[in-house]
């Protein structure tokens, strides 16, 4: 089965349950996408009350685009369910988001939530996080030459990511992306907790223990994962 019907079948399988009335953090990327798409169509046809909290401005011109009502994150008092897409997912649930640059904000909605799915194709499933994509490190313009030698002191292979040659990649927030290229992250906590105390580090791609259930698109269906911990958050 093709990757694109994998993911829309995660989508649309995380989209049931959405009901009437519900506040829903709207994720970043592509799988995200195929779940706007039907959350309008949702929203047409059952003439759903849903209000959509945006992780970044890709998300919030898509909503615009499809009519799906959107608020900001400060103006609800909580969210009901967030659904987003991961990199990668450990078989202990836990998650590296490294596309949209986007961590901040999809963090600040992720510990807002009462819930929090992700939907992905089964490519994304790994035994390790790190293997398949590096991990992204969000970092202030200013001295960021200076993290970057530290990341490379600690043996984190660290390597700005750029538009081209000559320019740098930026967030959201115009700060810059430092992709830690480590083939494996044995450690994530150990790894999180270092990287949160580095100065001039705003943020990261992990996403550690804040999953509730994970939607996976198979040749054989969507799966359902459901961690059987605590979450930290």
């Amino acid at each position: 089965m093709d990757i694109e019907d994998k993911k829309k079948m995660a989508a649309l399988a995380a989209l049931d349950r959405i009901q009437d009335g519900m506040i829903i953090g709207l994720g970043t990327g592509t799988t995200v996408q195929y779940m706007l798409e039907g959350l309008a169509t949702r929203i047409k046809n059952e003439h759903l009350d849903i209000t959509g909290i945006s992780t970044s401005d890709r998300t919030t011109n898509a909503a615009n685009e499809l009519a799906i009502p959107m608020h900001d994150l400060d103006d609800v008092p909580y969210i009901d369910l967030t659904i987003d897409g991961a990199g990668e997912i450990d078989k202990h649930f836990q998650g590296i988001k490294d596309g949209g640059a986007a961590h901040e904000y999809e963090k600040m909605v992720a510990i807002s939530s009462k819930k929090n799915f992700w939907i992905v194709d089964d490519s994304k499933l790994v035994d390790t996080l790190g293997h398949n994509i590096p991990l992204p490190v969000e970092v202030v313009p200013y001295g960021s030459t200076k993290v970057f030698k530290r990341l490379e002191n600690e043996g984190l292979n660290p390597k700005f990511r750029m538009v081209d040659k000559d320019h740098y990649y930026l967030t959201h927030e115009h700060n810059y992306v430092i992709d830690l290229h480590l083939q494996s992250i044995v450690h994530p906590h150990h790894l999180a907790e270092w990287l949160a105390h580095q100065v001039g580090v705003l943020e990261h791609g992990l996403f550690l223990d804040i999953v509730d259930e994970v939607f996976v698109g198979t040749d054989k269906g969507v799966k359902n994962l459901v961690p059987s911990r605590e979450k930290r958050y």
